[in-house]
């Protein structure tokens, strides 16, 4: 079948589209790298026509909190407008797990509009939520660094492999619309603070990482259980300890 994949040249994106292709799916990456613009629609309605199944994995290219808002409710309304008009079949978003619980966060409080987008599009959808990835902790610590000390959260982290995000971004498009929300994690949970130091520590980052219950995560408190699921749940099979055989 045809799947157009919003954001399909990025990092998870490049990952499902390698996964679909190799599965016989014809997939076309919709980015602005191919000239198609989900936030001003350029090319857009061209590429999902005859499509069976969108995918839709963007990414704003800023935080900030008008921006961050604007380019998910404009990319999502546009996206979901032409698939509806388009007679797609199915429409899959990847969310983040957590974000209803940390409404001081703008990038999460801009994914739960663009979720509700999903739902009311009058599209069968699946929205699947991925706890944070491997990927990003590089971006944890960099923001929570001043004069070589990491002040993180003690809360909880559950991170998942990009690489298993995609597995299940995947597996959801060639099966039935759920109308509803999966989440997805790695298989391991530990305290921030400890998996940040664990992981400059193998990096050999001499940085020293402070454990704080207050420090804020990207501008929001933490509770102990914010970004982990809390409920039901897919679990990635890639362990902290084997990604960083293939990270460093």
């Amino acid at each position: 079948m045809k799947v157009v994949i919003i954001g399909g040249s990025g990092l998870i994106g490049s990952k499902v589209s390698g996964i679909l292709e190799a599965a016989g799916h014809q997939v076309v990456a919709a980015s602005r790298r191919n000239g198609i613009d989900a936030v001003t629609g350029e090319g857009l309605a061209a590429a999902i026509k005859d499509a069976e199944v969108v995918v839709d994995v963007t990414n704003s290219p800023s935080f900030e909190e008008e921006a961050v808002l604007e380019f998910f409710t404009k990319s999502s309304t546009n996206a979901t407008s032409f698939a509806k008009h388009a007679g797609v079949k199915h429409y899959v978003l990847l969310s983040i797990v957590g974000i209803e619980r940390l409404p001081e966060n703008a990038y999460f409080r801009a994914k739960i509009a663009q979720e509700e987008i999903i739902k009311n599009a009058g599209v069968p959808y699946t929205i699947v939520r991925a706890t944070q990835f491997l990927e990003f902790l590089d971006a944890i610590a960099y923001t929570s660094t001043s004069d070589d000390v990491v002040t993180v959260s003690t809360a909880y982290i559950q991170p998942i492999a990009s690489a298993d995000v995609a597995g299940f971004v995947a597996d959801a498009a060639v099966n039935v619309p759920l109308n509803g929300i999966v989440e997805v994690a790695g298989p391991e949970a530990f305290p921030t603070d400890k998996l940040i130091g664990t992981y400059l520590s193998s990096k050999g980052d001499k940085r020293t990482v402070v454990g704080d219950p207050e420090a804020e995560y990207f501008g929001a408190k933490l509770e102990a259980t914010s970004l982990v699921p809390v409920k039901s749940h897919k679990v990635g099979e890639t362990t902290f300890e084997a990604w960083i055989k293939t990270a460093a």
